[in-house]
This record gives C-alpha cells, sequence and structure tokens, in this order.
C-alpha cells in the first residue's frame, strides 16, 4: 500500500482526497496497490469531515512518518511550499504538485534534489489542469526535437475574450461576469495580467528546452487593454485576438523565444476556435508536426485528476525519472524581445496613411463600422520589434495618439 500526505485541503486538495476515495478500485488496480491519504496538513479545523482524524497542523508529523512515501503539495505560493518540499524530497519522499508558481521559480532546484535522493517530482497539474501535457512532452514526444509551443494558457482570460468577441462585451463587463461565475478571482491581477500564463509557458519552455526558463526574464503583457474595437479589426483581418503564451526554438542562437502576450491569430489556426474556460497547447515536433491538446485547464477535479494521475504514476515508479528533468540556466537564455522579428497590428488616431507608410513600409489596413474619421488600424509586415517600437515613437513625438499594439502570431 502506497500512503500519501496532501499539503493543503483548499480546492484542489479536497479534490484529491475525494477523487481517490470516489475510485479508489480502479486507482488501485491502476497502480498496482491501494492508495491511502494518511495525513493532510492544514491550519484549519475540519471538524464536520469524515476524515477529520487524518488532520495535523504541523508538517513534521508528515516528514518524520516513514510510512507516508509520497507527499502531495497543492498549498499554492513559493513560501512555505518551497521549504515544505526541499524538505519532504531529502527525506527520499517523492513530491506530486500543481503548484506553477513554484514549478516555474524553483524547479530546476527541486529536480536536482529529487534525482540526488533517488526520487521523484511529479508536476502534471501545474500547467494544464486535467489537460495531459508534461508527461507526454518528456515520454510521448521524446523522439521529437521540440521546435514551438504556443498556448491558450489561461481560462479565464480566454473567457473574458470569447465574451468579447462573440457578445461583444465590454472587457469591465466580462470580468465582472467571470468573477461572478467563479472563473476570476476578485483580485484578478494574476490572469488578467498574464502572469499565470507566463508561469505556466516557462514550465513548458524548460522541459522543452532543457533548461529553467525563469519568469522574471519573459516579457508579460495582460489583455486589460484590449477593446472591442481591436475585436471589430481582428474581425475584418480574419482571426480573433487570444491571450498567447509562445516558446520556439531560434535557429543559430543559444537562446529562445518566450513571452506571453495578446495576439492576433487567424481563424485557420487550431488555437483560434478554443473558447470559453478551456485551454490549448500546440507542440510543434520535428517529427510529429503539429499536436494540439485541449481541455479545461483548471477546477476542483480536472485538477486534481492529474495530481491523482501522478500519484499513480509515482506508485508505480522505481528509483527517479531520467526523462522529466531540466538544467538552471541564466538570465541570457530568453532573447529580448526588442531582437526577435514580429509583425504587429497597430490602432491609432491621428496619423494619415501617408504618415503610416512612411514610418512602417507596407501595411495591411484594416476598417470596421462606426470607426472614427482620423482612427486607422493596420497590420505591420514582420521587422524586428525594435524596428517598430522605433517608428511607433516617432510618431507618438509627431502628436499620433498610438491605442495599441498586438502581436499577430504565426501558429
Amino acid at each position: 500500500m502506497a500512503k500519501i500526505a496532501v499539503l493543503g485541503h483548499g480546492v484542489v486538495g479536497s479534490g484529491v482526497c475525494e477523487v481517490i476515495e470516489e475510485n479508489k478500485e480502479s486507482i488501485t488496480r491502476r497502480a498496482g496497490q491501494p492508495i491511502e491519504v494518511k495525513r493532510i496538513l492544514d491550519l484549519r479545523d475540519f471538524d464536520d469531515l469524515p476524515y477529520r482524524d487524518k488532520f495535523t497542523k504541523n508538517i513534521d508529523d508528515i516528514l518524520n512518518d516513514d510510512e507516508i512515501s509520497i507527499v502531495v503539495e497543492v498549498m499554492g505560493g513559493v513560501s512555505p511550499a518551497f521549504e515544505f518540499t526541499s524538505r519532504a524530497l531529502q527525506k527520499g519522499k517523492s513530491v506530486v504538485t500543481s503548484n506553477k508558481e513554484l514549478v516555474a521559480s524553483k524547479g530546476a532546484q527541486l529536480l536536482a534534489l529529487a534525482k540526488e535522493n533517488n526520487c521523484n517530482y511529479f508536476f502534471e497539474a501545474s500547467v494544464g489542469g486535467g489537460i495531459p501535457i508534461i508527461r507526454p512532452m518528456h515520454l510521448c514526444l521524446a523522439a521529437n526535437e521540440i521546435d514551438e509551443i504556443v498556448g491558450i494558457l489561461n481560462g479565464t482570460t480566454n473567457f473574458i475574450l470569447t465574451k468579447m468577441i462573440r457578445e461583444n462585451m465590454e472587457f469591465d463587463t466580462a470580468l465582472k461576469l467571470a468573477q461572478d461565475l467563479g472563473y476570476a478571482e476578485r483580485n484578478p491581477a494574476a490572469d488578467v495580467e498574464g502572469h499565470d500564463a507566463c508561469r505556466k509557458i516557462c514550465i513548458l519552455a524548460s522541459l522543452a528546452f532543457g533548461r529553467h526558463v525563469y519568469p522574471q526574464y519573459v516579457q508579460t503583457e495582460g489583455i486589460s487593454n484590449i477593446t472591442l474595437e481591436d475585436v471589430a479589426y481582428a474581425e475584418n483581418w480574419g482571426g480573433v485576438i487570444k491571450l498567447v503564451g509562445e516558446a520556439k526554438r531560434l535557429p543559430g542562437k543559444d537562446t529562445i523565444k518566450c513571452l506571453v502576450s495578446p495576439a492576433l491569430i487567424h481563424k485557420e489556426s487550431q488555437l483560434a476556435n478554443i473558447d470559453d474556460v478551456f485551454n490549448g497547447v500546440l507542440v510543434r515536433g520535428n517529427a510529429t508536426g503539429d499536436v494540439v491538446f485541449y481541455g479545461k485547464g483548471a477546477g476542483k477535479l480536472p485538477t486534481a485528476s492529474a495530481v491523482v494521475a501522478d500519484v499513480i504514476h509515482e506508485a508505480k515508479s522505481f528509483g527517479t525519472s531520467t526523462s522529466l528533468t531540466w538544467a538552471d540556466s541564466s538570465e541570457n537564455f530568453v532573447e529580448p524581445v526588442e531582437a526577435l522579428c514580429e509583425a504587429f497590428y497597430v490602432r491609432l488616431f491621428g496619423a494619415s496613411r501617408a504618415q503610416i507608410e512612411e514610418a512602417f513600409g507596407a501595411v495591411q489596413f484594416l476598417s470596421r463600422a462606426g470607426a472614427e474619421a482620423d482612427e486607422s488600424a493596420f497590420v505591420i509586415k514582420p521587422q524586428p520589434v525594435q524596428k517598430t517600437l522605433d517608428a511607433l515613437k516617432t510618431l507618438e513625438d509627431a502628436g499620433v495618439r498610438v491605442c495599441t499594439k498586438i502581436r499577430v502570431a504565426d501558429c
């Protein structure tokens, strides 16, 4: 029998306990042995639960229990989760987590610690919730050189943008609806400003390219400045606006492209029709071509399902995983955005077509119903980002008001 401990009895932690209890027969069959939750760490009291005797407020009750071989960390945040995870790994206890913030900031260190102690650090639930993506990347796609990953990695922002696109709903109204439905937190900054998606693309990029990608070095932009005018122009262009995380191998360089931003995606893209709270990740391998993973990226039971799947995988493992790992790296691993070559959609006021073409060369002008007389929207061909920034600065110095600048994704 594999005995586990759960650190945190919030939404995901309680879901883990629920899934293990409800599916215990099939879990036993798949793991090759029964799996039992022996201890649960939480500072709160849960006197109304049938398993209330399993709770403890002292982490040492778990770390010093030799019967517990797997620790499920679903506390969230970096501290004390990092300290607890480190101590568990040092004790030779494998750790399973859904904590994207911890994996994105400390993954290389914790993976090394697991290897040193012949145990595992598994984190399938940290990126896609219930969508399998980590294990397919390091096992099923192992024969590939992964060239690029592009993903809609946050269900909250995808829901908001879907409402803006389908129902002509203003951003603030769509955000309020997302909060009312429980898709967005009271403080939605982690979602709408792109930080959640940034952590996820960092984890995927680290796994794909073998070196740790730190969130602080990844340019991150959210969706709070997207307007219905931009949505209409995107429609005229032939696409939609999505919040996209992207990581790409740069040929001939020792750096990668890695960023999070709103992007225009053409309607022919496989990612364009991923709507509402669903997530989608496109992985581009040199042997398989494009592979897309799709599903709900969050939620109590989908995330708990991914956590328990990792627990089952660990229960069948012998020693540390050699394929799920990456090395540490310096900040120079991520190419500065200004040095990349990108196409952009731009919306501005107060510039003539002649001024725009003088600044950017030939562009694709867009139209929408009800546009103001001095409003212009257009798509710039791919060129160095710094060149685009310089041209926009020149227009602003001449009195032009630049409202929006959105990347055009090639996916």
